[in-house]
């Protein structure tokens, strides 16, 4: 059981790789239609380069989005506007009419007996008014009815039957009012100035607009209009080799193959057409793992960077799909160079390039016209990768996106130009979701920064920042501790020199090594290149305490990384610079002076890690190289090149190098860099003295 367990142990992270490749596997076929591939590719304007295809069914051709489109709109321009008619709003106004011309009545003339038929011809004079008008109605103007030809007829539910009339024959307010004049103006004995202004304040709409009724009987108008013409007849020749693929046999393909996919799904073939995803996809998944594991194996053994990677695969495949379901015609505002944008920054030009291929095969089996969707989306993803390799500003996101834009432009006008030999049926709408796809793509930006935070990776951008030396925590290091910060810039230049020379992340080094130090600043002192006036604080001390206070510089440089929230790429530089390797000069004066003790090896020892990678065993060979340089008066450059082999060689014998992939020729490149340097910088370090208890 014990054994079971470690050896689970040992291959945990390759378990874990596999089930992100499982469960990456399995979103990704959960994204294709259910419906099968169509086998045949085609293109308008192209002749068909397979045999004979017959039609083993009968279908329908359907109509393109245009001719539905206009059909759609015949239809709706005899599609009635519906109103309804509220009678309970006439017997309200009249009510309200009445208490109101009474109100006035007695409050103007009082409760004259003589005058009560007059009082009676006023009223039933406003009474016959409101009957004339609400027998038409009064409609509400509402903005749907604002712009509407008053000659347009609309329909009006009266007692749910609707009575069709022109607009015009309905009453407005405007128009109501000037109808009540006229009628009072006809009637003899009626005090108009006395009965206007409460028929203008009693009367109100009772024709309003129906919106939900009016929806649905235009749908079901467009529902109506059908989306086929004519028929096929099983047996039919549908087209025959090498007849060129004009519009009409377009359709009729397009036809064919929707009606094909169709019957796919409701076959008992579904189960073997799964079978064939998950094979394709997983073969795409398996060669990219088979590159990564082949070509970047330093890039592969991080699990981190395989769930990034496929992550990024996952969500641009998912958003191409939501895309592709809801409405096929904005694929192309699908901002697909996302992914090798993201990756160029993270890491480098060709697995940006492998990944995107990757994504864009995958989404192959999902789109129409796929050669046509691969052209295009390679050739961009290309010239995207190339605006960014070189990537140390972040207004390069903006040239990469305009260099997007014309790629797709420059490509859709070459296809067009191809198949139908003339500009007249090119898309501005398809430029405009070139621009959104472009527009997108500056979402690089914030998504690079999340990435940085969640996965602990670092850019080059981010690295130029970071090791520009008036940095908060390096002008803090120059200040407390100038000799140090004086050798960071040292190591740094020839670990930046010695990275470039074996192709390693030059930004990188260089930055790993202006921080690797920052531990020495809460006690600078005891420290020989920062010490001054000949006093050394170790000659107070024993050899063990000097050695805890000089190895606890990196415990202490981690945590002020952590605490000026660097990120771990960096931190990982001052943890492995100086390995699990000895404090050599105390350990050896302890030995020497106490022959017959044991020595606590803890003590004296780094507790480590070894450096993992090229640039940390860069830092760490330019780090005691260039100390130990310091140490000769006069160097010549016999003396230079025996001390660059001596240093190197003790790391090397004690396997400081196992866990890095450096090769024994990149050690042989490194040695030469860093002599050369050397020699140029020609720098002189007071030697020690016999009695003085300082650290190399």
């Amino acid at each position: 059981m014990k054994r079971r367990f470690i050896g689970f142990w040992k291959h945990y992270y390759n378990i874990n790789k596999g089930i992100f490749f499982l469960l990456v596997l399995i979103i990704l076929v959960s994204l294709f239609p259910r419906e099968g591939k169509f086998k045949y590719e085609f293109q308008r304007g192209k002749p068909w380069q397979h045999e004979d295809l017959i039609t083993p069914f009968n279908f329908a051709i359907l109509k393109t989005a245009s001719e539905i489109q206009r059909e759609q709109k015949e239809a709706l321009t005899e599609a009635y506007l519906f109103f309804r008619f509220d009678n309970d709003i006439v017997r309200n106004v009249k009510e309200q009419f009445t208490i109101r011309f009474e109100t006035a009545w007695k409050q103007k003339k009082g409760e004259a007996i003589n005058l009560v038929a007059r009082e009676q011809k006023n009223l039933q004079a406003g009474l016959s008014i409101i009957d004339s008008i609400y027998k038409r109605g009064i409609v509400e103007i509402s903005p749907e009815v604002e712009n509407v030809p008053v000659d347009n007829k609309i329909a009006v539910i009266k007692e749910n039957v609707a009575e069709i009339q022109e607009l015009q024959y309905y009453f407005t307010m405007r128009s109501v009012n000037d109808y009540i004049l006229r009628f009072l103006s006809s009637e003899q004995a009626v005090e108009v100035t006395f009965i206007l202004p409460i028929l203008q304040e009693s009367i109100v709409h009772n024709v309003f607009y129906d919106e939900n009724f009016t929806k649905n009987q235009r749908d079901q108008v467009l529902n109506n209009v059908s989306v086929t013409r004519g028929m096929m007849q099983q047996g039919e020749r549908v087209i025959a080799k090498g007849e060129l693929v004009t519009d009409a046999k377009y359709q009729v393909l397009l036809s064919f193959r929707y009606e094909f996919e169709k019957r796919l799904v409701g076959t008992s073939n579904y189960p073997m057409i799964l079978i064939g995803r998950i094979i394709l996809v997983a073969m795409a998944l398996l060669v990219f793992a088979l590159f990564m594991f082949t070509f970047r194996h330093d890039i592969f053994t991080e699990n981190r960077n395989i769930v990034l990677l496929l992550m990024l695969i996952t969500l641009m495949v998912s958003s191409a799909t939501l895309i592709i379901n809801h409405n096929l015609t904005y694929l192309n505002a699908v901002p697909l160079c996302l992914v090798p944008i993201i990756v160029r920054t993270f890491y480098d030009t060709r697995l940006a390039l492998f990944v995107h291929i990757i994504t864009i095969i995958i989404l192959g089996f999902l789109v129409p016209n796929s050669f046509e969707f691969l052209f295009m989306q390679l050739i961009t993803g290309i010239i995207a990768i190339i605006s960014v390799v070189k990537l140390t500003r972040r207004s390069q996101f903006f040239f990469a996106s305009l260099m997007i834009f014309l790629s797709y432009s420059l490509i859709y006008i070459g296809m067009i130009l191809m198949q139908e030999g003339s500009l007249t049926d090119i898309s501005r709408f398809n430029f405009l979701l070139f621009g959104v796809s472009a527009l997108l793509t500056l979402f690089a930006y914030p998504l690079i920064f999340l990435f940085e935070k969640m996965f602990g990776l670092v850019t080059d951008v981010s690295l130029i920042e970071y090791s520009d030396t008036n940095s908060k925590l390096l002008r803090e290091l120059a200040i407390k501790a100038p000799g140090t910060f004086q050798h960071s810039l040292m190591v740094s230049n020839i670990a930046e020199e010695a990275a470039r020379a074996i192709g390693a992340n030059t930004l990188l080094a260089r930055t790993g090594a202006l921080y690797h130090d920052i531990g020495k600043m809460d006690m600078p002192m005891y420290f020989i290149e920062n010490q001054a006036g000949g006093f050394n604080p170790h000659n107070e001390l024993s050899y063990e305490e000097s050695a805890r206070i000089i190895t606890s510089h990196v415990l202490q440089g981690v945590e002020k990384a952590r605490i000026y929230k660097l990120p771990e790429t960096i931190i990982d530089f001052i943890r492995t610079h100086h390995g699990t390797r000895y404090t050599r000069y105390f350990y050896d004066k302890f030995l020497a002076e106490f022959p017959g003790e044991q020595a606590d090896e803890a003590s004296f020892r780094y507790r480590g890690p070894k450096p993992f990678s090229k640039e940390t065993s860069l830092l760490m060979m330019a780090d005691s190289v260039e100390a130990a340089s310091r140490t000769i008066k006069f160097p010549t450059e016999q003396q230079i090149d025996d001390l660059v082999e001596k240093v190197i060689e003790d790391q090397m014998v004690g396997n400081q190098f196992r866990n890095s992939d450096l090769t024994l020729k990149d050690i042989s490149t490194v040695k030469r860099i860093i002599k050369k340097k050397l020699l140029s910088i020609y720098h002189i370090r007071i030697e020690y003295p016999v009695s003085s208890r300082s650290h190399l």
